[in-house]
């Protein structure tokens, strides 16, 4: 399972309360230019419209041998997930303070999907906080090896 994509600030901005894998529905063009790493889910996220979920803001770069003149690289792209699953992402969305995180998109087999989570927004404390864990995690590895 190659990754090919990841949101490196999300688990860092966001506390990841439950993830979902979604299928993309993606031009030939997008795929093989998502498979030459032509991607990036940075500042991205899942937006719901008519019952369906979207993802917008993600950058797929133009496939360097494709004809295509008219490419918009930062189009919404339709989630594929089943209709309970749309449902319940949906229920819980409407909750305050949550939102919805693109957080890799990876290879499935022959298939491009992506991985989703729903997260609550940290404060700046819970950041700093996090850090200081990190680090301190860091350096009792560091004297015990």
């Amino acid at each position: 399972m190659p990754i090919l994509a990841t949101n490196k600030r999300a688990n860092f901005d966001y506390e990841i309360i439950q993830t979902w894998e979604a299928g993309l529905a993606l031009t030939g063009n997008e795929v093989k230019s998502i498979r030459q790493g032509l991607a990036s889910l940075k500042e991205s996220y899942v937006m719901v419209k008519n019952s369906e979920l979207f993802l917008t803001g993600a950058h797929i770069g133009k496939y360097p041998k494709s004809g295509e003149v008219a490419y918009d690289p930062i189009r919404d792209r339709k989630l594929l997930l089943k209709k309970a699953e749309i449902m319940q992402i949906i229920g819980l969305k409407t909750q305050q303070g949550l939102t919805l995180i693109p957080i890799k998109l990876y290879t499935s087999g022959h298939r491009i999907k992506l991985e989703i989570g729903l997260g609550r927004g940290r404060k700046k404390a819970d950041k700093r906080e996090l850090i200081k864990k990190r680090d301190l995690d860091r350096e009792i590895r560091r004297d015990l090896a």
